[in-house]
């Protein structure tokens, strides 16, 4: 028996904000190697409810993997194919209604990848799709493997925004992300109470060494004391981890209506070094905190 509440719930579109679409007959994602021409987009994706995208094409097959002994929807250890197999700038994966996505490293990458996969979404007629980003980060005064649910993605000067120059002229986003959903993983990771998960603001950085104030880059110009006032001050501004992909993607799916979280570890305490010591089984480990607390999320969501 239906509640009223699931009598009159309106399904959520994904929007696409360009009149230009409309006048194409086949609009070709390159870089997905797909298109509207070539694929039946809503058989093939129409199905989609939740979207995990990473920088690492590895780690998104092994959360294919994981998610599908988590749903026991299908054998987890089949050879799960490459959708985007026809290129070799990214790699997707499909179990049940989950899609997993890899999208690079930085800005620039991940906001190609968002654009052909928000119109692949539309395409195939999606509704109600929520997208989490797992990944890896730098804390700043936590403990390494501390996972961080982003609060809001700030940039560099730790202002929430995201600015873009688009015909010649700076626009600036917002990087709101999701509360309920952040506040969502927070309860469900403390169900699972295997590691230390917290909300706090992520920057992110157009630049992995001296953008992120590291002092191991092949050029340098501040000193130990400069690196640790800035990242103190960013502490100040509830920053608590650093990574590179974080605005672009908060910016890209409040636009198009998508309901998104980041959810990334910390291999390390910034406030103490700027490169990995940790041993590679420990590192792993780490990495698969952020599958493991999504993919509980989805069981627990589609169970409901």
């Amino acid at each position: 028996m239906y509640t009223l509440v699931s009598l009159f719930k309106l399904s959520v579109p994904i929007y696409v904000h360009n009149p230009h679409l409309d006048a194409l007959k086949d609009d070709i994602l390159y870089h997905f190697s797909l298109g509207t021409g070539s694929h039946n987009l809503p058989a093939m994706f129409g199905d989609v409810k939740f979207v995990c995208v990473g920088g690492s094409p590895w780690r998104m097959k092994s959360f294919t993997e994981f998610i599908a002994a988590e749903l026991a929807m299908e054998d987890p250890k089949s050879e799960y194919p490459n959708i985007c197999a026809g290129t070799d700038r990214y790699a997707m994966y499909k179990v049940g209604p989950v899609l997993s996505v890899s999208h690079g490293m930085g800005i620039p990458s991940i906001a190609i990848m968002l654009h052909e996969l928000i119109k692949l979404l539309h395409h195939a007629h999606c509704t109600d799709v929520t997208i989490i980003r797992i990944g890896t980060s730098g804390g700043i005064g936590l403990e390494p493997g501390t996972v961080v649910v982003t609060k809001q993605s700030v940039d560099a000067t730790f202002q929430p925004k995201f600015e873009q120059v688009i015909l010649g002229k700076t626009v600036v986003r917002s990087t709101d992300l999701d509360q309920s959903l952040a506040q969502e993983l927070l309860q469900c990771s403390k169900r699972l109470n295997q590691f230390e998960t917290v909300i706090g603001n992520t920057m992110c950085t157009l630049d992995f060494y001296e953008g992120q104030a590291r002092l191991d880059g092949a050029f340098c110009s501040y000193t130990e004391a400069d690196k640790q006032e800035y990242l103190l001050k960013a502490k100040e501004a509830e920053v608590c981890n650093i990574e590179m992909e974080s605005s672009v993607f908060a910016a890209m799916c409040k636009l198009s209506g998508l309901r998104a979280a980041v959810v990334c570890v910390t291999l390390l305490d910034r406030l103490k070094g700027d490169q990995l010591s940790s041993s590679h089984e420990v590192l792993n480990n780490y990495q698969l905190r952020p599958q493991k607390l999504v993919g509980s999320y989805i069981k627990q969501q589609l169970k409901a």
